[in-house]
């Protein structure tokens, strides 16, 4: 697997050795003993999964205080615009932003520590979205920052005429 360290601290992109014939191909998509390796210990408790059309822009989410959840996230079908936010004020990449393209072609993964916001905009048809976490969603802890923030200027790249944003996405606070 190939391994490389981001702007923002703690943060990950990961991409896997795959391993291809006329059968298919097959990978290994997570190995707790990489990650320890790395100085990460996640106990990941919960998968979820989410599918979206062209345009649509999820984000920027995050849990707070003791409901916040380390994440790997990969895309199984499509490609995405994946975004991180730091939100650690006392981390070295307080405030940063990077954003990285996931597909089922590059199968490439983020590991997302706890801290940072998190988003995505859908560059295919549709696309599906997978991330494991080290801790369970809770409703009451959840917490955003508005996508479009002009602070932020994030290039989500889809035209503004073509963008999907929820309501609830666009009404969270700027950073």
């Amino acid at each position: 697997m190939e391994i490389k360290k981001t702007k923002i601290d703690g943060a990950y992109i990961l991409t896997p050795r795959i391993f291809e014939d006329e059968r298919g191909y097959f990978f290994e998509s997570y190995n707790r003993k990489t990650y320890e390796n790395l100085g990460i210990i996640a106990d990941f408790v919960q998968d979820n999964e989410a599918k979206s059309t062209y345009g649509v822009v999820r984000g920027l989410h995050y849990q707070k205080d003791e409901a916040a959840q380390a994440k790997l996230v990969r895309v199984t079908q499509g490609r995405v615009l994946d975004v991180l936010v730091d939100l650690r004020k006392g981390s070295n990449s307080y405030g940063m932003c990077i954003s990285v393209i996931l597909s089922s072609t590059n199968r490439k993964q983020i590991f997302i520590p706890r801290g940072i916001a998190h988003g995505y905009s859908v560059l295919s048809n549709t696309a599906v979205f997978a991330y494991k976490c080290d801790n369970y969603y809770f409703a009451g802890m959840e917490a955003g920052i508005n996508p479009m923030d002009p602070k932020l200027n994030i290039d989500w790249k889809i035209d503004p005429n073509d963008m999907i944003i929820s309501t609830k996405d666009q009404n969270w606070p700027n950073f």
